[in-house]
């Protein structure tokens, strides 16, 4: 009996050990384990990106629709040949005729009229909308003024693939004014090395995820920015990969740690982040330098171009950030941090300010005094 307990037992575990081939609820057959997986992963990769195309070339239809039917209605009306009263006319004739089609309300056909002429004569932006969903440009649409505004964003969203909720964020903590009034303060070896740098950091990054409280210490920063990785990876930008974070660096028999390490698919370069909880002091600089020193020599790879430093500080001076970065002889930037999302409306008067002092004064017109006759 113990003989035969044991046989049964020892067959229970070799079926457990043995791979079991899937069945398919619909047609009863065998699918194969883990050698076909690698292929199988491919044909779902290509159903995903047949997918995503097939997504674009319907939302792309769609701008186009509304930007057509924008384009009729704006002709109508510029020529009297419509007054307003026509176009409730339209609302109601479509949904009579279309009752399963939204989004075809009298205040939806003007709005597709606005799209239409804001960038109706803009070849630059006009090829950006189509990329975008029709509630990201109806988003850009409504918050922006100015048509640089538009532009910037428009450029970003498309660049950076921000999902609508992102873009909100963005529009809320007025970037583009802080882009306009504050460019990222950066060294002149980074601008050397990569002259693309400037648009792609920022002098202020927005870290009101995190929900830090104002008492907080540098490990409280570091540990939330890890946590929260992604929601960071998105504010820096869509080209950062992390690395690590405590990032280990060996130098004369010492141990150093460097609070996170990223890199740059763009850049093609290292990204060392210094955390600083303070108020920028000239002297950080000393051991950003000696950081980027240590990843260039021991941590780059040859195909790499040369590391960048970002001293990320709770506040920083401008002109002591000035003074500090005018014979750096490093690739480093100092940027600082925010823990809640800016005043917007303030930003949009200093912005209003700064507009009003770089434009070009109007010059004056002489007026003409007729010319007196001769006696």
């Amino acid at each position: 009996m113990k003989q035969k307990a044991a046989a049964k037992k020892n067959a229970a575990v070799a079926r457990k050990k043995t791979p079991r081939a899937g069945i398919s609820r619909t047609t009863g057959a065998t699918i194969a384990g883990a050698p076909h997986e690698p292929a199988f992963r491919e044909i779902i990769n290509l159903i995903q990106q047949a997918r995503s195309r097939a997504f674009q070339a319907v939302n792309t239809g769609l701008i186009d629709l509304y930007w057509q039917v924008g384009k009729y209605i704006s002709r109508k009306l510029q020529t009297a040949a419509w007054g307003e009263g026509v176009v409730d006319e339209l609302a109601r004739y479509i949904a009579r005729h279309e009752r399963e089609l939204m989004g075809f309300t009298r205040a939806s056909l003007f709005r597709m009229r606005q799209f239409y002429e804001v960038y109706g004569s803009n070849a630059k932006v006009a090829p950006l909308v189509r990329q975008l969903s029709w509630s990201h440009n109806l988003l850009i649409l409504g918050r922006c003024k100015r048509p640089e505004e538009r532009e910037f964003y428009l450029r970003l969203a498309c660049r950076e693939r921000w999902g609508r909720r992102e873009l909100e964020r963005q529009l809320k903590g007025a970037l583009f004014e802080r882009a306009v009034l504050c460019p990222p303060k950066v060294s002149p070896l980074v601008t050397q090395i990569h002259p693309t740098a400037e648009t792609i950091f920022k002098d202020t990054y927005l870290l009101e995820f995190l929900n830090l409280p104002d008492d907080h210490s540098e490990t409280d920063l570091q540990q939330g920015l890890v946590a929260k990785l992604k929601r960071f990876l998105i504010e820096l930008g869509r080209d950062f990969t992390f690395v690590g974070e405590q990032y280990l660096i060996q130098v004369g028999g010492r141990d150093f740690r460097l609070d996170l390490l990223f890199y740059h698919r763009e850049l093609q370069c290292l990204i060392a982040f210094d955390l600083k909880i303070d108020e920028f002091q000239p002297e950080f600089l000393g051991k950003m330098e000696f950081y980027l020193e240590a990843l260039d020599r021991d941590v780059r790879k040859p195909h790499e171009r040369p590391s960048i430093g970002v001293l990320l500080c709770a506040t920083k001076d401008n002109e002591v950030v000035e003074y500090s970065l005018s014979r750096s002889a490093s690739p480093a930037l100092i940027a600082e941090y925010k823990t809640l999302l800016p005043d917007k409306k303030l930003l949009q008067r200093k912005l209003h300010e700064f507009y009003q002092l770089t434009l070009p004064p109007a010059k004056e017109t002489k007026v003409k005094r007729p010319k007196r006759r001769k006696p």
